[in-house]
């Protein structure tokens, strides 16, 4: 795997030249800039290809947060980011826009090399999982961020995955307590293959292969009920009349 490409944004120039330092210092990383405004940086993402931002929290214009926000609308190929940040109390924030790590200042070289390491792993599975459905696998399994890794669920193991607030619970055959991914189950609507998975309500998908019994406005899966709402009840119920 080639180095990844990575930049640092920082408006205190002392916080700047230590993070630039180490990503310099980091064999299987490139400093390709440095910048000290998410403005100018996020002019420079448009680019040019950066695979991880190394990326302070309170700045003028446009915080980190916000620039992770817009960059969280770009998807999966979005730059990863790592978060350096004087103030804890961003943490949660961090979590929400799917950041690979956060680094509180002042932090050293081991703590900086170990949240450099796990975006180091996270791309390299994305880099899997891309060219993983390009094979004659691609219907089998999807990559979901389950904290701060990616954890691979094979389709056969989903009996049906539920919507909450911000996150969405995958329900498995082989688990009992379910997977709690922060996204919205419209994006995995998008992920899972529409041959195998039907969503029937605003807070339900489920495997089609999994049904056992339905009614007219419901659908068992084992001992769990999950109702299907009028808006969906068309497309079912054209999922039912290959069944009759």
């Amino acid at each position: 795997m080639n180095a990844l490409e990575c930049i640092a944004v920082d408006d205190e120039p002392l916080a700047l030249g230590l993070v630039c330092a180490f990503i310099e210092k980091t064999p299987f990383l490139n400093l390709s800039g440095r910048y000290s405004s998410a403005v100018e940086a996020l002019q420079a993402i448009n680019n040019k290809h950066v695979d991880v931002i190394f990326l302070d929290i309170q700045m003028p214009d446009l915080t980190g947060i916000e620039l992770a926000r817009v960059l969280e609308k770009a998807g999966t190929r979005a730059p990863r980011i790592i978060f350096t940040t004087a103030f804890n109390q961003y943490a949660l924030d961090g979590f929400r826009v799917d950041a690979i790590d956060y680094l509180l200042k002042p932090f050293n070289y081991e703590e900086f090399l170990r949240a450099a390491s796990k975006a180091q792993a996270y791309v390299e599975l994305l880099q899997k999982a891309s060219a993983a459905s390009n094979t004659d696998n691609k219907d089998e399994y999807l990559f979901l961020k389950v904290e701060y890794q990616l954890v691979r669920i094979a389709y056969d193991d989903i009996l049906y995955t539920e919507g909450l607030k911000d996150y969405v619970k995958v329900h498995l055959k082989s688990d009992p307590k379910p997977i709690l991914s922060l996204t919205s189950l419209k994006a995995l609507e998008e992920k899972l293959p529409s041959s195998k998975f039907m969503r029937v309500h605003r807070s339900f998908i489920v495997n089609l292969d999994k049904i056992g019994a339905v009614t007219r406005n419901t659908i068992q899966i084992g001992s769990i009920t999950i109702p299907v709402s009028d808006q969906y009840k068309e497309n079912f119920s054209q999922f039912l009349s290959k069944w009759m």
